[in-house]
């Protein structure tokens, strides 16, 4: 029995930080385990806002080497870099021309974007049907997503049931796959906002390879609640709960038992614990790659490997199109 297909990936847009590890990167190195999986760094999203020409392909190599000392293995997963596939853009465009306007002007994170003094650009507002030929060239059953990425899903889904309502049955509806626990890390310096790379302040996030003393610091000036009481609730304790989900994932220990070891406990005591124990978890991540940074070219290696293992599954799916929509072959 053929394993069910994954698809997803991840801007390179910057170092990657604790939520990206514990909402997404922690999930690939389980999921490639059971499926057959597609990683990609999305550097064709990345140039939908304005980026470094110097810096977004050494940062791309940068990201790769990150995947893969935090798990990723080149023997189980596909992982590449999305303009190494040229037929994803083939694609967009034959989806976009079943793409209704109002249908795009209607996403939230576009219109966040805009509201944020983004630059609106034809590369943004289409940004959805894009990511919408990402999941659908790999014949995807499945797309690990954080919540903000579930209308983009959706339209994904939306777009094949059109493609293959007016051409043939063509592709799969993939559904999302969202990870509850750990999903969504919050801010350090602000519960109330997702832990971001570009937050106003470094210390809003601790990055994967930010150092012992970085991460000591950051935890303990980390925002908490008014009270005393170590307890989960979003609600009334939205900073102490993300501690606790933050701890919780670092340390795969369930937060009703760090309710209880924690129970009596100050803030102080709980935060002095934290820190150790992410340390614990991205020590060896960092050596791995640092090793691998030291060795750019076996990173370089895995990635045309990777490239090639997409394109031939892609040509494969962008044939089929082509023959569907009437395109001539010669």
């Amino acid at each position: 029995m053929a394993k069910e297909i994954i698809v997803s990936g991840v801007r390179p847009t910057g170092e990657l930080h604790i939520g990206n590890y514990l909402g997404a990167i922690k999930q690939f190195v389980e999921l490639q385990k059971k499926y057959k999986t597609y990683f990609f760094i999305a550097d064709l999203h990345a140039i939908t806002e304005p980026q470094d020409p110097k810096k977004l392909a050494a940062q791309t190599l940068d990201i790769a080497a990150l995947y893969l000392a935090c798990g990723l293995d080149p023997k189980k997963t596909t992982l590449f870099v999305q303009s190494h596939v040229p037929y994803t853009l083939e694609l967009a465009h034959s989806l976009g021309t079943i793409t209704p306007m109002g249908e795009l002007s209607r996403m939230t994170q576009y219109k966040e974007k805009i509201e944020a003094g983004k630059p609106a650009n034809f590369g943004l507002f289409a940004y959805p049907v894009l990511m919408a030929a990402d999941i659908l060239l790999y014949d995807a059953d499945a797309v690990p997503v954080g919540e903000d990425q579930l209308q983009h899903v959706e339209l994904a889904r939306t777009l094949a049931r059109k493609f293959n309502a007016k051409f043939g049955k063509t592709f799969k509806e993939p559904k999302a796959l969202i990870q509850k626990a750990g999903a969504r890390i919050m801010g350090l310096d602000d519960p109330s906002k997702k832990m971001s790379k570009s937050a106003a302040s470094a210390n809003n996030y601790i990055g994967v390879l930010d150092s012992e003393s970085e991460i000591k610091r950051k935890i303990k000036i980390a925002v908490t609640d008014s009270g005393k009481e170590i307890k989960f609730n979003p609600e009334t304790k939205p900073a102490i709960s993300n501690l606790l989900t933050i701890y919780s994932q670092i340390a795969d220990i369930s937060i009703p038992g760090l309710e209880k070891k924690y129970a009596g406990k100050t803030y102080a005591e709980f935060k002095s614990d934290i820190a150790p124990a992410i340390i614990k978890k991205l020590s060896p991540i960092q050596k791995k790659y640092k090793e691998l940074d030291k060795n750019k070219a076996n990173v370089l290696r895995f990635l045309r490997d990777g490239a090639v293992q997409a394109r031939k599954a892609a040509e494969a799916a962008i044939k089929e199109v082509r023959a569907k929509v009437g395109l001539l072959e010669v």
